[in-house]
């Protein structure tokens, strides 16, 4: 089993980067609208989201969020981390089978709060950015190495 670990408010720099990516399945779509209650049809029903000006179905917005959500909890600055707060700006749509690459770079570190902003911009397989934002953190005062969780398996009807 592989191990995640993490960087203290001490370890890190400005100008610190790091990168998660994903592919987005039928699965995710599905599971986000479950647990989310956005059942918009463009997400979920092909022969609605082909009249749409996307053409084919699309995945939640903020599922692109939940995996900078995921970046910044195990790469950057990883477990431990506290989520204070996120902008995000949508540039393009991520459809399923595309596979988004989140980069997250540190810009600010706040010494007396132990506050860490760092800006996040995530591609997708061409290269193109989907979406841009900047979220702050509550660096994580404890180092750990952890045996990596599993993920959880679920199913959806």
């Amino acid at each position: 089993m592989s191990q995640l670990s993490n960087f203290t408010f001490e370890e890190m720099h400005i100008g610190q980067t790091a990168r998660y990516s994903k592919t987005v399945e039928e699965a995710d779509v599905r599971m986000f609208a479950a647990v989310s209650g956005d059942v918009n049809p463009v997400h979920l029903d092909a022969e609605f989201a082909a009249g749409t000006r996307f053409g084919e179905r699309i995945a939640h917005g903020m599922l692109t969020g939940a995996y900078i959500s995921a970046a910044i909890a195990i790469e950057l600055p990883g477990p431990g981390t506290i989520y204070l707060g996120q902008s995000l700006k949508f540039r393009l749509p991520v459809t399923l089978g595309d596979t988004v690459t989140v980069n997250l770079e540190i810009t600010e570190l706040d010494e007396r709060k132990k506050f860490v902003t760092i800006e996040c911009t995530v591609i997708n397989q061409e290269e193109k950015v989907v979406a841009t934002g900047t979220a702050q953190v509550m660096a994580p005062t404890e180092k750990l190495v952890i045996e990596r969780p599993a993920t959880p398996e679920v199913s959806v009807n």
